[in-house]
Parts: C-alpha cells; sequence; structure tokens
C-alpha cells in the first residue's frame, strides 16, 4: 500500500496565494526558499525528514543556504557526518538492520513490535534507507523530555550552567558513594511523607508497601549503587540492559521508597526512543511482574488528538491490572500565565507567505485584525516547539507547515514535511539558543482546514515589544499521560517555594506546607500544565471525540532526595511518584483492588487546592495518604514466604539430596509482611516423577511481622535417578489474608557436586562493542558433556593487564568500562547480569571471574581499580540461577553499551562449568 501511494506522487501543488499582509518582504523572501527545497523533493525524500532534507542540500549546494542566513536546521551532524535518526519500518528484520550496519551505521535500539530502528548513519545513507521498500519514514530522532525543575542548573535569568563531562559526572558519583561506605549519615527522606500524611498513615493502618512492586520509567539510574550504599535504596530490579544514562530514575525511587519503604522496587529507561518506551512500560508489567508503574517523560511526538503507541502500552498494562501515573508535564498553564500553548481551529488569515506557499493562519479571533504570528517570550529559547492537527496518525493529507522567524523577519527555523497520505500531522522545531523577538507563523500548504494544536514545551507566549499580542489556550498537557488508563498528576510544592523565577517579573512562587500537611488553602506550581484534553481519534485512527479531564489529581514536588541535582527535586517529575507511591500503600492494605478502586480512593478524597471542584490545573485537588487509606479500610496485610530449603540426608548425614535415599528437609517461613500471618501452613509438593514427599502438609501456626519458623519434610530420590537430575520443590504457604497463599519453586540437585570444572573459551576474533546502543556484541559459547551443572562461573580474561586504551591482551578492552552492561544467559534462557555501569572511567577488563562466591558485588568497582581484575559476585542475579536444565547447548554472553564516545572489544572470556560426582 505504501509503495503504491508513493508510485503515484505528483509534484505537490499550493493552495491559491492571497495578497500578503502583516509580513516582511524577508520573511516573504526566506520561507519561499524552503518551499522551493519543498516543492523539488523527490519521492524517496518525500520519505525523509524535512530537517534532514535542508541539512543534505546545505552540505552539497552552498547556495541552498545563501537564501537563508541565519537558519538552522536543528539536526545534531556527530563525528563522521552522522546524524541520530528514527527509522519506521514495514517490519524489523536482519535484513534491515544489516542494511543499515552495512552503509556505516550504528544500531543503537530496535522495537520489534514498534517496528522502529533508532540507530547512528551516516548522512549520506539517509536516501539510500529511505528507498527501501519495508522502510515507512527517517526520522530524524524523536526527542523527549522529563519534568523536572534543575534548581542548580537554572538561574532567574534560565541560563543553564555548563554540563559536567561523562568523566566528571562518573568521578562525582564514585564520591558518593565511596562517602555513604565510610560514613554513615541519616538517611534523607523527602517532605512529601509528611506533607501528604503518608507518615501517620503508616503508623495508623501499620502499612508499608508490602506486597507491591512499585516501578519507575524515567532517564537512568547511574547513581543507583550510590543510593543504596547510602542506605536510600534497596535492591531494585532493573529490566536487564535498560538502566539508561543519568540520575533522575533514581531519585524518583527514592520518593517512592520514602514513602513505601517496604515495597519492592523496579526500573526501565524510556529514553531509547518512543518504541523502546513502550516496549518497557508492557516489561514492566508483563516481565518484572510490576503493580505500580510511574514515569515522567514526554515525547515530542506524541499526538494530543490520538492515543500513540506510548499510550496505549499505558492502557494495555492498565488492562492488566498495573496502576498507571505520569507526570501531566511543566509546561505552564493560562490561569498562571506561564503558558506557551494555543489550540483552536485554523482561520485562514488571506496571508500568502512564500511563492509556493499555501496561507498563513490568523491567530487573532477579532474579525477586524489579523495576526499571522504568535510571540514567544525573551526567555523561550532553546525549547522544543511542536505542531499538531486533527487528522489520523499515519493517514495525513493535510499539509501543514511550522517557521520561526525573528524580530527582523529572517526565517531561524522551520518544519515543512510533506503530508501525502501516510505521514503524520505533525511538525516540530527548536527554538536558537539565543535571539529576540522570536514569533511562530503555522501555514498551510494546502488541504483541509483542521483544529491545530501549537506548544511550546517550557516555553511562553507573551506580548512583543512591535505590538504582537500573544495567544494562549488551555490544554497543554497531551500524550501518554492523557491516556485513558494513566493518572496525571499536576504538582504542589511540599516545602520551600521554587528558588528562582521562570521569567524576569514573575510573582513570586508558592511554598508548601511542610512540616505540615496538605491543606485547602495549598498552592499550586505556577508551572503545572492544565488541561483538558481534546480528542479527536480512537487507538486506530477511526473517528472518536472525547475531552477527557486532564490533570487528575495533584502531589508534592520540591521535596529532598540524596540525588546530586535532585535535592531539592522540583517538577511533575517529582510529584507523579509521590502519587505512585501513596498508591503503593492503599494496594498493600487492599491487595485485591482494581485500578479503577485505586484511582476512586485517591480522587475521592483529594483536597481541592484550585478552582473549586474538579478543574483543568489541578484536577480533584492534592491527594492524602491518610484519607485514602481510611476510604479503603485498609489493613495491614501479612506476606508469608517460604525460604530456601536446607538438607540432611538420613542416610549419611550430607548436605545433598542422593538416589536411593531420603532426606530431611528444612522448609523456613518468613513473615515480611506488616500483620501477623495467621494459621499458617505450607503445602510441599513436587511435579518430579518418582520424589515422594511426606507429610505433603505441616501447619507453622502463627507468625509475626519478620519472624521466620522452620518445619521439616521427608523427600525421597529414586535409586534410578543419577547425579545431576533436578528436584523440583514447590511450596505454598496459606495464611489469613489477602495476600495468601504465597507460592515459591525451589531447584535442588541429586547428587554431591563435583569440585572438577570444564573449561569453555571463546577463541574466536576481537567482536566491537558497538558505540551508545543496545544491539552489544555477542559471544557463543557452546557448551557439550557435562549435562546437569552444579556450580557455574564466568572469566574475562587476558595475558597481560593494562589501563591502555585498545589494549589487545585484556579480556575486554574498553575505554569507560562504566558504559557497558554484560549479561550471561544460558542455554535455557535464564540470564545473570555480571556487571552493569560499573566501573566509571576505568579502562578494560582482564582477568576476572565472577562467582557467586566472591566477597564483593562489581557494582561496588571504582574506576581507580583499573585495570579490573579479582573476583567479583554479579551485580543482578546468580551464576546458580543459569544451573537449571541442561547445561549443554550454547551459552551467550552479551556486551552492550549504554552512552556514547567510548569504545572498545570483547576479546577473551570463558565458561567454567562443574558438574556432579558420578
Amino acid at each position: 500500500m505504501l509503495l503504491a501511494t508513493l508510485g503515484t506522487i505528483t509534484p505537490v501543488s499550493a493552495a491559491p496565494a492571497k495578497s500578503a499582509k502583516e509580513i516582511s518582504d524577508v520573511t516573504a523572501k526566506q520561507i519561499s526558499a524552503l518551499q522551493d527545497i519543498k516543492k523539488s523533493i523527490t519521492k524517496t525524500e518525500s520519505k525523509v525528514d524535512s530537517a534532514l532534507v535542508v541539512e543534505q542540500r546545505r552540505r552539497s549546494s552552498v547556495g541552498t543556504m545563501s537564501k537563508l542566513p541565519d537558519l538552522k536546521t536543528g539536526v545534531e551532524v556527530q563525528a563522521g557526518d552522522t546524524v541520530l535518526v528514527d527509522i519506521r519500518a514495514e517490519k524489523v528484520g536482519d535484513d534491515l538492520l544489516n542494511a543499515i550496519r552495512g552503509g556505516g551505521g550504528g544500531v543503537r535500539s530496535f522495537s520489534v513490535e514498534g517496528a522502529t530502528v533508532r540507530a547512528q548513519v551516516p548522512l549520506s545513507q539517509l536516501s539510500k534507507i529511505a528507498e527501501r521498500g519495508d522502510v515507512k519514514r527517517v526520522e530524524a530522532a524523536v526527542g523527549a523530555i522529563t519534568a523536572h525543575l534543575d534548581v542548580s542548573k537554572t538561574t532567574k535569568s534560565k541560563k543553564p550552567r555548563a554540563e559536567l563531562s561523562k568523566d566528571a559526572k562518573a568521578k562525582q558519583i564514585e564520591a558518593k558513594a565511596r562517602q555513604a561506605l565510610i560514613s554513615v549519615q541519616a538517611v534523607k527522606t523527602g517532605e512529601g511523607d509528611r506533607a501528604h500524611a503518608a507518615d501517620t498513615a503508616r503508623a495508623q493502618f501499620h502499612v508499608t508497601g508490602t506486597g507491591v512492586k512499585l516501578c519507575a520509567l524515567s532517564d537512568g539510574v547511574s547513581s543507583l549503587v550510590a543510593s543504596q550504599a547510602a542506605g536510600e535504596l534497596p535492591d531494585v530490579d532493573v529490566l536487564t540492559g535498560q538502566g539508561g544514562s543519568g540520575d533522575e530514575g533514581t531519585a524518583m525511587l527514592e520518593i517512592l521508597h520514602d514513602l513505601a519503604p517496604n515495597a519492592a522496587l523496579g526500573f526501565a529507561t524510556a529514553f531509547n526512543g518512543d518504541a523502546s518506551f513502550a516496549d518497557n512500560i508492557k516489561a514492566l508489567r508483563f516481565q518484572l511482574g510490576c503493580d505500580v508503574i510511574v514515569d515522567d517523560v514526554l515525547y515530542f511526538n506524541e499526538s494530543p488528538f490520538q492515543d500513540g503507541i506510548i499510550a496505549r502500552a499505558v492502557d494495555a498494562v492498565t488492562a492488566d491490572g498495573a496502576v498507571y501515573f505520569s507526570s501531566a508535564g511543566n509546561e505552564g498553564n493560562v490561569a498562571e500565565g506561564t503558558s506557551g500553548h494555543w489550540e483552536g481551529n485554523f482561520v485562514d488569515s488571506g496571508v500568502s507567505i512564500g511563492k509556493f506557499a499555501g496561507s498563513a493562519h490568523d491567530f487573532d479571533p477579532n474579525p477586524n485584525a489579523k495576526q499571522v504570528f504568535n510571540p514567544l517570550s525573551a526567555n523561550s529559547t532553546n525549547v522544543p516547539v511542536t505542531l499538531f492537527w486533527s487528522d489520523p496518525l499515519g493517514q495525513s493529507a493535510n499539509d501543514y507547515d511550522l517557521y520561526l522567524t525573528n524580530a527582523q523577519g529572517a526565517v531561524v527555523a522551520f518544519s515543512q514535511n510533506p503530508q501525502e497520505g501516510t505521514q503524520d500531522p505533525y511538525e516540530r522545531i527548536n527554538t536558537p539558543a539565543s535571539g529576540s523577538g522570536l514569533r511562530l507563523a503555522v501555514v498551510k500548504f494546502r488541504g483541509e482546514d483542521r483544529y491545530l494544536a501549537l506548544s511550546a514545551l517550557g516555553g511562553r507566549f507573551k506580548d512583543s515589544t512591535d505590538g504582537l499580542k500573544k495567544f494562549v489556550t488551555p490544554g497543554v498537557t497531551r500524550g501518554h499521560s492523557a491516556a485513558k488508563g494513566a493518572i496525571s498528576v499536576a504538582a504542589a510544592p511540599a516545602a520551600s517555594a521554587l528558588p528562582f523565577d521562570l521569567e524576569p517579573g514573575d510573582p513570586a512562587n508558592p511554598k508548601g506546607p511542610y512540616p505540615g500537611t496538605f491543606t485547602s488553602a495549598s498552592k499550586l506550581e505556577r508551572f503545572t500544565s492544565d488541561g483538558p484534553r481534546k480528542v479527536f481519534f480512537n487507538a486506530d485512527g477511526t473517528p472518536g471525540a472525547e475531552t477527557r479531564q486532564k490533570p487528575d489529581l495533584t502531589a508534592a514536588d520540591g521535596v529532598t532526595t540524596s540525588v546530586s541535582g535532585f535535592n531539592p527535586f522540583f517538577g511533575t517529575s517529582a510529584a507523579a511518584p509521590n502519587a505512585a507511591a501513596i498508591a503503593g500503600l492503599i494496594l498493600s492494605g487492599n491487595p485485591t483492588l482494581t485500578p479503577a478502586e485505586v484511582k476512586e480512593a485517591l480522587t475521592a478524597t483529594a483536597i481541592d487546592i484550585a478552582e473549586p471542584g474538579t478543574d483543568n490545573r489541578s484536577g480533584v485537588g492534592v491527594v492524602l495518604a491518610d484519607r485514602a487509606l481510611s476510604y479503603t479500610g485498609a489493613s495491614p496485610q501479612a506476606l508469608a514466604t517460604a525460604q530456601k530449603p536446607t538438607i540432611v540426608n538420613d542416610a549419611d548425614g550430607s548436605q545433598y539430596l542422593k538416589p536411593g535415599t531420603t532426606s530431611t528437609v528444612t522448609v523456613p517461613v518468613l513473615n515480611s509482611g506488616d500483620g501477623t500471618a495467621a494459621s499458617t501452613s505450607v503445602v510441599l509438593t513436587t511435579p518430579t516423577a518418582g520424589v515422594t514427599i511426606a507429610p505433603r502438609s505441616k501447619q507453622y501456626g502463627n507468625i509475626e511481622v519478620g519472624q521466620t519458623v522452620t518445619n521439616t519434610f521427608k523427600v525421597t530420590v529414586p535409586s534410578t535417578f543419577v547425579p545431576g537430575d533436578q528436584v523440583k520443590l514447590d511450596a505454598r504457604v496459606s495464611f489469613s489474608g489477602s495476600t495468601s497463599p504465597t507460592t515459591k519453586s525451589f531447584q535442588l540437585g541429586v547428587g554431591e557436586p563435583s569440585r572438577d570444572f570444564k573449561h569453555f573459551a571463546y577463541t574466536g576474533p576481537a567482536i566491537p562493542i558497538p558505540d551508545n546502543s543496545t544491539v552489544g556484541a555477542t559471544v557463543s559459547i557452546p557448551v557439550t558433556g557435562v549435562g546437569r551443572a552444579s556450580k557455574v562461573t564466568f572469566s574475562v580474561d587476558g595475558d597481560t593487564c593494562t589501563a591502555a586504551d585498545a589494549a589487545t591482551t585484556v579480556g575486554i578492552d574498553h575505554t569507560f568500562v562504566g558504559d557497558l552492561v554484560g549479561t550471561l544467559t544460558s542455554p535455557t534462557g535464564q540470564t545473570a547480569t555480571l556487571f552493569s555501569r560499573s566501573g566509571a572511567a576505568g579502562n578494560n577488563l582482564c582477568k576476572v571471574v565472577f562467582d557467586d562466591a566472591a566477597a564483593a558485588s562489581f557494582s561496588t568497582v571504582t574506576s581507580a581499580l583499573a585495570p579490573f581484575t579479582g573476583s567479583w559476585k554479579p551485580t543482578t542475579g546468580t551464576l546458580g540461577g543459569l544451573t537449571t536444565g541442561s547445561a549443554d547447548g550454547t551459552w551467550t554472553f552479551k556486551v552492550t553499551d549504554a552512552a556514547g564516545t567510548d569504545v572498545g572489544s570483547v576479546r577473551a572470556v570463558s565458561l567454567h562449568l562443574a558438574g556432579y560426582v558420578s
């Protein structure tokens, strides 16, 4: 269908030109020059982002840009004249991936379900990729923002401070981790815990988050180890290879842990592209079992008018029983005069812009006046601007363009992608880092009038000094935060006010109630985004108009964390995890509640803090944990679970199950919950044919909070078993309470583990590790003749250990080992993460042994230890967990690089396996 459509493309014709009004000759000539380019694009170029096309033309023809002296394409061209792009395809398979690599591209990530590849490719190869029949579109990599206001980077004049280098950031994190290990400090608890009355709710209802898993998506968790060393965070289940880069995720996890200290935690990055973000949302639910999920991210291409791939992922996990929270955004609101958003019907101004252009939109609703520009404030520099219109995604045949000019009329940024029936109704630019008198114009190149949405994300529309009036409307919040299944969260300060003016001359920012709790007198942050969200289409693109009340509710920001750059933590990025943690407490006290019932508990008990009733800034108001738990009748739940059994063989007193013998197996049960596990019993069964257990069940009585009770069972193994066979025990623990029963399975090897190891080394050529790519370098290690393994170790080998760049005598040569994530996967699909973003700026791994019996995890290493040697525990999981099933088959060692610039190769690694004594 796509090929047929493109095959019949004819040169575009513009809507009839009208006489020019209120526009300078400079602007008209420069837009005309851009429209010349648009008219001349080939069928292949029509599949490429217009900014990329112009950047290509600029580099190949000096004359292309001579008429546009102030224009910036916004394309970030990196070393080797390469650009980061998102390739939208019919499907993603080896053929496409190999073609990208064959053209000198590096695959950063890909989503099979989302049919998208993110890759760093040479500009010269864009057309070759676009001309493939399985490629729909090649776009400049879609950007994303979090909803965080960094008080350390912003002054009252909003001038950002210089970013720390990767090396400097790594040293900062290492220093924090070392300090945490040698100096015991009081754990920092965010003021949101008190402002939301979560502390008193835990004390009153004896509910702490037990039995619930809270998970976050953001940029990354680079300081996770440092926060754990400082006692700020417990273990966190990080989706394999998806730890990301940055620390907003770490700060969000600290907020979740502050309010729900006994909840399990999980994380995945949202910053590998929109398709990867959607994949990770679903993975948190369907792979990691997260009950509550929260994010603080907006992708620029998320439509306000239709649920896209990320919003559909949100609805998928909520349909499965997860509760989903998302930050409403920091894009301002009309009521506070902080908005950079306008939406409404296209109004033909009658003003023709450019030789081939159609008509400019008239922002002024006064029929006796015309204004084709919407002026931006002086502080609206270096912000993304998006334009959407009311066509279905992937089906727009109405062609609108977006232009940014300065006070002198020069075009400084543009977006003019063709819309010919298969493209998205979307254009995006970035305002320059400096400039004055900036103003936006929307041009209908051709097609029907449509409803428009124009947003300067983080900017503000403001009357200009040369007589232009600003035009704003409510409704800037959009995307997956506005999905039906999402709970969109606005922000109100918990304690001190935001310590800078949003723009010079703004009113003072509000303070929070801390050390008190929120009341009806509490104020919203002036920057919090407003709603509602008007939607025109169902997720499949069919008509489905509705207006969604967004945001849904309000929670605290301006709270303390231990994470550098997030202390205090301002923005709806901080508010969303505060609300999510309260949902975790609700579920902990009532585990059977549905997402709709959790939302009802939050909204029915919220305190109105803005306009009376539900409003478009605060939703229903600010949530309070004690009121929500009272509404649901929360009660402390027990959580009794079986722990690892111990074995005493009745025949020889050894610690092993053996063929033809009976063993006494002790099964401990721990109550890690908030209430007494009354009338606890264990049923121990096995699906392993021939193995018998007596008795089948035993009573454990009442188990108090934190107590472990043990009992014994007799397990008999048939004489037909051989060493290395496995016995699976299933322990079902029943007790009074909603979290009952719990089940756990244990794999016990039959026979005595051998002390002799077999060694399997990789002997192939060095394998380059793709820079800043989730694809990674993969080493396959075939194993035969072991059968069942009793013990696994893995080594990164080498002959001569050195920290030199590109060393050929080490097992893994790589500058900045802190970029790397290494995983080992067994033939049965079990995975352990050996190392993950540890080692900072240190170079190279050499003679490293990963062993469950090692004294410390590799996550504790610092760059001072480079080149890295010695014995270490895996960072996540255990090597013992890889012994399920036969060890014979292909083992896979994979190394991915999670950050740019530094490179290296996998050279020499070995797998070491011990079986059982015959």
